[in-house]
C-alpha cells in the first residue's frame, strides 16, 4: 500500500506540534530543542516534493491540495523553521524559552493547515488558533507590563476581525447550504446568491482581511506590536499580515466582479499613502518596517481590487521573505547605517535621469503592448515602469563613477533577470489555480488611476514645498500616527527591577 503525500505531511505535521508540546515538559531536556527543530523541518521538505511532483487538485476529507495550498503551507512552514533555527541561540535564557517553541510550532502549524482547508469551519478553527497563538507570542514576556498591552490590543483586534470571518461564512452557508469551500464557490452554489448578498458577504470579507493587514483605520496593532521578540515580529510580518490576499484570492468567484473592490481599493490606498508616511517620517527601525508592511499590503489589496490575484499570491510570498530577513538582521542595522555613504549633497546627472524616466516609460509601453490590455495590466504596467525607473536611479544615477555605475547597470540588469524568472515560475505552478481572465470594473481602474495621478502631484509637491505649512502638519501627523500609546512604553526597565528585587540582587 502506496502512503500518499497528503497523508505523510500531515503526520509530520502532527509530528512537529507534538514534538513542540514535549518541549513544555520541564525534563526533557534543553537540548531537545536542537532536534524539535530539525523535525519543524519534514513537513515544508514533503510540501516541496508535492509542489514540484503533483499538478493534481486533490480533496482528503476536509482537507484540499493544490498548487496554491501546497505553496502556502511550503511558505509559511519553511519562515517557521528558519525564525525557529534562529531562536535557537536567540532566546537562550528566556523564562519562556520552552514555551516559545511550543507557541511557535503550534502557530506555524495551523497557518498553514488554513490554506490547506477544504471545509468552511476548519479554517475558521485554524485561522482563529493561528490568531490566539500570535497573540499569546507577542505577550511571551509576561513580567513586562507593556507587552501585556499590547497583546491584549492585538487580540481584540484579531478577534473582531475572526468574527466578521465567521459572519461571512455563516452568510454564505446559509444561503448555499454547503460548508465545503469547493463547493460553495462553485458555479451552481453562486447562482443562489442575490447580487446584495455577494456585497454583503464580501463586506464581511473586507473587514476580515483588513484587521490583520494592519490597514487603515486598524493599523494600530501591528505598529504597537513592535515590543513583541524580533523572531516573533519576523513570523508575524511573513506569514500573517499577507493572509488577506490568500483569502481573497481563494473566495475570488465570489468577490470579483462586486462593487466592494471599490471599498477594498480606497482603503488599501490610503494604508498605502500612511504606511509610506510612517516608514519615511520615524527613525525607529522596526517601526520603519511597520510602516513599510502597511504599506505594501495596502498595495497586495489593491492588487485583489483589480483582480491581480496572481500577482497578489506573488507579493505576499515575496514581500514575507524580504521582510522576515530584514527582521532578523535588524540588529546590525545600526552597524550598517553608519557605514553608508550619504546621498544628500551627491551630484547628479541630468542625462541619466532622464534615461532613467524614458527606460521605465518603454517598459511600461512594451509590458501594456504585449498584455492582454486589460484594466489592471494598465496600471501593472504603470506601477513596473515608476519601479524600474526608480531602481535605476538608486543603482546607477547615484553609482560612484565610472565603475560604480557600470556595477549599478549590471545590479539593475541582474535583477531584471531573477524578476522575469520568478514571475516565470510562480506562473508555471499556479496557473491553473489562480483564476484568470477577471475583468476589473471600470470605475474600480479609473479610481486607481485618479488616486495615482494625484497622489503624485500631490507628492511632488510636498516634496518641493518642505517649508509649507501643509507639509509640516502632515509630518507632525504622521510622526503621532506612528508613535506608540502612553501604556505601551516605559522610560525604564520595571520588570528587570523586580526580577533582581525577587532574585535578592538589590536590597
Amino acid at each position: 500500500m502506496v502512503i500518499s503525500l497528503p497523508v505523510i505531511f500531515l503526520a509530520l505535521l502532527c509530528l512537529s506540534v507534538l514534538s513542540g508540546l514535549l518541549l513544555l515538559y520541564p525534563k526533557v531536556p534543553l537540548s531537545f530543542v536542537q532536534f524539535h527543530v530539525g523535525v519543524t523541518l519534514l513537513s515544508p521538505l514533503v510540501a516541496l516534493i508535492a509542489l514540484v511532483t503533483s499538478t493534481e487538485t486533490v480533496i482528503y476529507g476536509p482537507w484540499r491540495f493544490d498548487s496554491l495550498s501546497w505553496l502556502l503551507a511550503l511558505f509559511v512552514l519553511t519562515i517557521g523553521f528558519i525564525v525557529q533555527r534562529y531562536s535557537v541561540r536567540y532566546l537562550l535564557g528566556e523564562h519562556s524559552y520552552r514555551k516559545y517553541f511550543a507557541l511557535l510550532t503550534i502557530t506555524t502549524s495551523a497557518d498553514a493547515a488554513v490554506w490547506l482547508s477544504n471545509d468552511l469551519r476548519l479554517l475558521l478553527v485554524c485561522w482563529g488558533i493561528t490568531l490566539l497563538g500570535l497573540t499569546l507570542l507577542i505577550a511571551l514576556n509576561k513580567e513586562w507590563v507593556v507587552a501585556r498591552n499590547a497583546s491584549k490590543q492585538s487580540g481584540l483586534h484579531f478577534a473582531l476581525g475572526w468574527l466578521f470571518l465567521l459572519g461571512a461564512f455563516i452568510w454564505v452557508t446559509q444561503a448555499t447550504g454547503q460548508w465545503q469551500l469547493s463547493t460553495v464557490l462553485s458555479e451552481s452554489s453562486l447562482s443562489q446568491l442575490d447580487s446584495w448578498e455577494k456585497t454583503g458577504i464580501n463586506l464581511l470579507l473586507i473587514l476580515a482581511v483588513i484587521i490583520p493587514a494592519a490597514q487603515w483605520p486598524f493599523q494600530r496593532w501591528l505598529l504597537d506590536s513592535v515590543v513583541a521578540p524580533t523572531p516573533v515580529s519576523a513570523v508575524m510580518h511573513a506569514g500573517l499580515v499577507n493572509a488577506g490576499g490568500i483569502i481573497l484570492t481563494r473566495f475570488s468567484p465570489i468577490f470579483s466582479g462586486d462593487i466592494a473592490q471599490i471599498i477594498l481599493l480606497l482603503l488599501s490606498s490610503v494604508s498605502v499613502i500612511i504606511g509610506t508616511g510612517i516608514m519615511l517620517v520615524h527613525v525607529d527601525y522596526k517601526r520603519q518596517l511597520v510602516g513599510s508592511t502597511i504599506a505594501q499590503m495596502g498595495f497586495m489589496l489593491i492588487q485583489c481590487a483589480l483582480g491581480a490575484y496572481l500577482a497578489a499570491i506573488i507579493h505576499a510570498v515575496l514581500h514575507g521573505l524580504f521582510k522576515s530577513t530584514l527582521f532578523l538582521q535588524s540588529g546590525s542595522v545600526l552597524h550598517h547605517s553608519a557605514e553608508k555613504p550619504s546621498r544628500k549633497n551627491k551630484p547628479t546627472s541630468i542625462l541619466w535621469s532622464i534615461t532613467g524616466g524614458i527606460f521605465g516609460l518603454l517598459v511600461a509601453i512594451g509590458l501594456w503592448m504585449s498584455s492582454t490590455q486589460e484594466d489592471y495590466q494598465l496600471i501593472s504596467a504603470l506601477i513596473l515602469g515608476w519601479s524600474v525607473s526608480i531602481a535605476w536611479t538608486q543603482l546607477v544615477v547615484f553609482g560612484s563613477g565610472r565603475i560604480g555605475r557600470i556595477a549599478g547597470f549590471v545590479l539593475f540588469i541582474g535583477a531584471a533577470i531573477i524578476y522575469s524568472f520568478v514571475h516565470d515560475a510562480f506562473y508555471s505552478v499556479l496557473q491553473e489555480i489562480i483564476p484568470k481572465g477577471i475583468q476589473t470594473p471600470g470605475p474600480v481602474a479609473t479610481l486607481l488611476l485618479a488616486i495615482i495621478l494625484v497622489g503624485s502631484i500631490v507628492g511632488v509637491w510636498l516634496a518641493r514645498h518642505r517649508s509649507s505649512t501643509m507639509y509640516v502638519r502632515i509630518y507632525l501627523w504622521l510622526v503621532r500616527l506612528g508613535e506608540p500609546q502612553h501604556d505601551l512604553i516605559e522610560s525604564h526597565p520595571k520588570y528587570l527591577i523586580q526580577r533582581f528585587v525577587r532574585g535578592g540582587h538589590l536590597r
